[in-house]
């Protein structure tokens, strides 16, 4: 037992020396990697260019342009550029001009080192010292959206309202053999069913395929509806005789029908006899027919299923 409790003893002392001994080994990994991270080296290395804020109406032609810039600075600098893209920034608004068909940049190495770099950094050479930019003509132009949405009401609901989206259009922009042939743009389908509250949805837009060189200022709209609970409404609404000769004399009867709709209880006062007009056109009588056919030619927006309940009028001329 004595022996066994000795030999534990001596083996996680063992261990503790172990343990010390990779700790200092770490430490001095550590120290090593930061001596080495100050010291300043030089390299050079292949930047990728990013277009920012070019003109909508024009398309840069020829997309992968690339720098070779010659750097020296410390080493924890170049850690930075080990684990991300080197990108050079160049603002089409201020950094570039129009020459000849071409965008032109040209800059200093003081001008990056005060914008894309800063002091740490030094720039010791720029290859190429000047980049051109082909360009095209793009066509902008904006489009209306379209709804594509199917609502399926609870039983006594519905929305006083169309649907509507927001933003109702969007600017589409790329070479006009392109652009030309789009003339509004679709949501994707969208089905509600059993709707009884209000509609407040984002739903992406049915862009079209193959449209990498197309521009879309936004790919989703939001889809809104209200949705309000409904009741039945019912009117008396006189009848009109269009389209009579002059000097034709007719009785009719009845002089006015029925007509019944759907509307929202916050409308329900709002609705009168005066919002309906009920017409019977003199002009489509044929020579055998007896009776005229009454139309409901005009109906407020904020009713729904209008519908009259009478098919035909009687008619008598009288001489």
């Amino acid at each position: 037992m004595i022996n066994k409790l000795k030999s534990e003893i001596i083996k996680s002392h063992k261990n503790k020396r172990i343990n010390v001994f990779f700790l200092f080994l770490l430490f001095a990994f550590i120290i090593l990697i930061f001596t080495k991270l100050s010291k300043t080296y030089t390299n050079t290395l292949g930047f990728s260019v990013v277009k920012q804020d070019v003109p909508q109406e024009f398309i840069i032609l020829n997309d992968s342009v690339q720098l070779n810039i010659t750097l020296k600075t410390h080493g924890f600098k170049w850690l930075k550029y080990a684990f991300s893209e080197p990108k050079i920034t160049i603002d089409f608004s201020k950094d570039v001009y129009k020459k000849e068909g071409v965008f032109v940049w040209y800059k200093s190495a003081a001008y990056l080192n005060n914008t894309q770099f800063g002091k740490e950094v030094e720039i010791l050479n720029i290859e190429p010292d000047t980049l051109t930019f082909k360009y095209g003509i793009n066509q902008v132009k904006k489009v209306p959206v379209v709804v594509k949405a199917q609502l399926n009401f609870s039983p006594g609901y519905n929305s006083p309202n169309p649907v509507v989206v927001e933003p109702d259009s969007l600017v589409v922009v790329g070479p006009n053999v392109l652009v030309s042939k789009i003339n509004e743009i679709e949501t994707e389908a969208q089905v509600f069913n059993e709707v009884r509250s209000d509609i407040n949805k984002i739903v992406k837009l049915k862009l079209p395929k193959n449209s990498s060189d197309l521009k879309f200022s936004v790919n989703t709209v939001t889809l809104k509806a209200g949705v309000e609970k409904f009741t039945e409404g019912n009117l008396s609404v006189p009848i009109t005789i269009i389209n009579k000769p002059k000097n034709l004399e007719l009785k009719y009867f009845p002089k006015s029908v029925n007509v019944r709709y759907n509307v929202s209880l916050s409308n329900y006062d709002k609705i009168t006899t005066k919002d309906f007009k009920v017409v019977c056109d003199y002009s489509k009588l044929n020579n055998n027919q007896t009776v005229l056919i009454p139309e409901l030619v005009q109906q407020p927006n904020l009713v729904k299923n209008a519908k009259i309940n009478r098919q035909r009028v009687e008619f008598i001329i009288v001489k």
